[in-house]
């Protein structure tokens, strides 16, 4: 029987590939793997924390104390 060709997107972990999405092959199938390295990673993960922190926002000291004030409008930024 001849090769059957298909594309399947993996990261490496260091150990083993860890496809991201299903492989349909029976267990213990033999394959012939052929890496293509992608340079283009795109935007690394961070956390939450740090894309808060980057953006700079400003607002008034009590925001987090009188959050509902603020979006349902029961308190505007500029009352005391």
């Amino acid at each position: 029987m001849g090769f059957m060709s298909t594309v399947v997107d993996a990261i490496f972990d260091g150990t083993v590939f860890r496809p991201n999405g299903e492989v349909r092959l029976k267990p213990n199938t033999r394959v012939q793997i052929t890496v293509d390295v992608d340079d283009d990673q795109g935007p690394k993960n961070e956390s939450f924390l740090t894309v808060a922190r980057s953006l700079k926002l400003e607002g008034p000291e009590d925001f987090s104390e009188r959050l509902d004030d603020y979006l349902y409008n029961l308190k505007t930024l500029n009352d005391e």
